[in-house]
């Protein structure tokens, strides 16, 4: 996902009212991007809070920012000057982030973030955007970052493994993987490879599962999600980030006119992950398996 950040900057970078500002990451895998466009190319440092002030007062000056940096660290580091210089002023931007929730496993809590949805959807004329691969990335980045909204990429270091068209991927829009009628799983990011395996296995147990797949969280696919929960009466949200104030609430919002409908979430469950480990092992400890996605489906269905 950090090599395809690289090449879609590239092709990005030739629109000359783009800047590009690091927090002291990516710098290396930038430096094309830095030879090419060197007075376009700033290195700030570790200081993320004044990267994004200084973003902003490029955006003030009719340029086209985007922010990049290690997920805690350009989202709640940064929330103060993110409400107040980017949104409360009204300006476009656009902020990558990387290592997503936990993907710095072996690094701790300092280097997870499992609020940033949250905090960045409580902000008016902010888009959140959660590509769970290459050509998400790359197009949905080609569609927004000059669209006078604060735009704000998450970008997971593990990817699924399932092939899109590119006329599929279209911002603001789900993806619909399968019909079914039991229940409908609404999953972002990587856990559409466990959400898959699960449907597969639960298949074969007589429960058909529909799939919607999610890479804007902000606007959200609610046309899309509304018809499917109608008929399952079922939805499941599968997703690596607090089960408070992600994709599982804004899909509630967007059940909450529609009588009868059960709801359940799957994710960090309100805590810390205090146990240290891969990326797997920590998916293993929280639950975001194919096996829990199973348990949870059948749990569901009593």
């Amino acid at each position: 996902m950090r090599a395809q950040f690289t090449k879609t900057m590239m092709d990005i970078g030739k629109d000359e009212k783009v800047v590009l500002l690091v927090g002291d990451i990516g710098v290396w895998g930038l430096r094309y991007f830095k030879e090419r466009f060197p007075t376009r190319f700033y290195n700030i440092g570790i200081c993320e809070q004044s990267m994004m002030s200084l973003s902003a007062g490029l955006a003030l000056a009719g340029l086209i920012p985007i922010v990049h940096s290690i997920t805690p660290f350009v989202t709640e580091r940064c929330f103060e000057q993110i409400k107040d210089d980017f949104c409360y002023q009204g300006l476009g931007g656009n902020i990558v982030s990387v290592g997503s929730c936990f993907d710095y496993a072996g690094l701790g809590c300092t280097h997870h973030c499992y609020s940033d949805i949250a905090a960045i959807r409580s902000l008016p004329r902010t888009q959140i955007i959660y590509p769970g691969s290459e050509i998400e990335f790359d197009l949905l980045m080609k569609q927004t970052y000059n669209n006078n909204n604060l735009t704000y990429f998450r970008l997971p270091q593990k990817k699924h493994s399932y092939k899109f068209s590119e006329n599929q991927i279209r911002f603001g829009k789900g993806i619909k993987i399968n019909e079914g009628k039991d229940i409908t799983i609404i999953v972002a990011g990587p856990q559409l490879e466990n959400s898959i395996k699960a449907r597969e296995e639960l298949e074969k147990q007589g429960i058909t599962t529909g799939i919607i797949y999610i890479h804007t969280i902000k606007p959200l696919d609610r046309e899309m999600i509304m018809e499917s929960a109608k008929k399952t009466g079922r939805v499941l949200t599968v997703e690596e980030h607090n089960i408070i104030g992600g994709l599982a609430d804004e899909v509630a919002r967007s059940l909450e006119e529609i009588r009868g409908i059960k709801l359940s979430r799957m994710g960090v469950n309100d805590q810390f992950i205090t146990d240290y480990g891969t990326y797997d092992e920590v998916c293993t400890s929280i639950g975001l398996t194919s096996e829990g996605i199973i348990n949870k489906v059948k749990e569901m269905m009593k």
